[in-house]
């Protein structure tokens, strides 16, 4: 029965964006696989790792017949990969077995049944809705994401909290050593609700949504968030924890403040980040009038040390951090500038986008 006669794009961009989540290796050999869904000139593709599903179509013609089949993700992607551009595929399904015929080349993949498939049902009852921009939604993951952990066993730091509440969503994430916090405005009104996203559905978004005004449809529902999006619908089963509070990690009060232009400081830090220790990555920030003096010094000796000017008059600081924290945030906030506010060498910092209260970061001093 032959599935689908295509060109080898209209296949691999839709594949290609659902095979992201698919484990090279499982426990449950059908979730190496996608599943394909033909109905009339629509070709439906869902891949899950039980926590995350995404579902995506694409029109194709010229094939009769409907059906439906599981066949190895990563496999199927990398054979359509190898061919050229242009090239016309078909997809016949014998005997258990898909083959995939283009011009000269042939392949036989192994199937599985599509309805031993598991799929995510969407929880139906009480639920919220709303819709922002896909390039604003981005914007507030690529502000925050990076302060998330990887593999703490405080398993809620592992994800990225949102927060909605009235016309304004807040996305916020830490690791215990720095957090990072981002807001935008939303046209729905909404009581508040917090939800705590797994890290691989935030690095998941992040890949698929475009820097474009396409609007981004956002359901909540008790233990599950669905993002809508083009022809893409991603499901995914929140964490269960009780987030960190924010707004006491945020200091209230700082007495000395720096301003200074992100992209001379992003090149002095990356400069002085070559002689830190490996391990630890520790600079050591000295602050005086009008002056910021960055040293860096590793486990053979060798030493760096930069200069640049800011715009400072506070009391002298000389405190240490880890530069790999405020190179993720200076590479990840797209401002000329940025202000930096201390207390004193032994208390977090502040960095936050002068005249904009939507965003600001925080992060604990190193001794070194």
């Amino acid at each position: 029965m032959v599935l689908i006669k295509t060109h080898r794009d209209k296949l691999l961009a839709p594949l290609q964006s659902v095979s992201g989540i698919v484990e090279r290796r499982h426990t449950l050999p059908i979730l190496s696989n996608v599943l394909l869904e033909k109905q009339g000139d629509r070709l439906t593709l869902l891949a899950t790792d039980i926590e995350i599903q995404i579902t995506t179509s694409t029109e194709v013609t010229g094939a009769d017949g409907d059906g439906a089949v599981t066949v190895g993700a990563r496999k199927l992607q990398e054979i359509l990969r190898s061919l050229p551009d242009t090239t016309e595929v078909s997809l016949v399904l014998e005997d258990k077995r898909l083959q995939v015929r283009a011009g000269k080349s042939r392949f036989s993949l192994q199937t599985l049944p599509a309805d031993d498939f598991p799929r995510m049902t969407i929880t139906e009852g009480e639920t919220k809705e709303f819709q922002l921009s896909q390039k604003a939604f981005r914007q507030l993951l690529g502000k925050t994401q990076y302060s998330m952990a990887a593999q703490d066993v405080r398993y809620y730091l592992n994800g990225l909290m949102l927060l909605v509440e009235g016309k304004e969503l807040r996305a916020v994430a830490t690791d215990g050593h720095r957090l990072a916090y981002a807001s935008v405005e939303i046209e729905a009104d909404l009581p508040r609700q917090e939800l705590i996203l797994p890290r691989k559905t935030v690095l998941e978004l992040n890949r698929l949504l475009v820097d474009s005004e396409d609007l981004l449809k956002i359901t909540l529902a008790t233990n599950q968030v669905r993002f809508a999006f083009g022809s893409v619908v991603l499901v995914s089963k929140l964490i269960d924890g009780k987030f960190p509070d924010y707004e006491r990690v945020v200091p209230a009060s700082l007495r000395n403040h720096m301003t200074v232009g992100r992209q001379a400081l992003m090149q002095a830090m990356n400069r002085a980040a070559i002689l830190t220790n490996e391990k630890f990555r520790g600079v050591r920030v000295v602050l005086g009038d009008n002056s910021l003096k960055l040293i860096a010094a590793n486990a053979e000796q060798e030493e760096a040390s930069d200069e640049i000017e800011v715009n400072y008059q506070g009391e002298p600081i000389d405190v240490g951090f880890n530069v790999g924290y405020l190179l993720d945030v200076l590479n990840n906030v797209h401002a000329e500038e940025v202000q930096w506010s201390f207390n004193d060498a032994n208390s977090s910092a502040l960095i936050s986008l002068p005249g904009n209260d939507r965003f600001k970061y925080v992060v604990m001093p190193m001794r070194i």
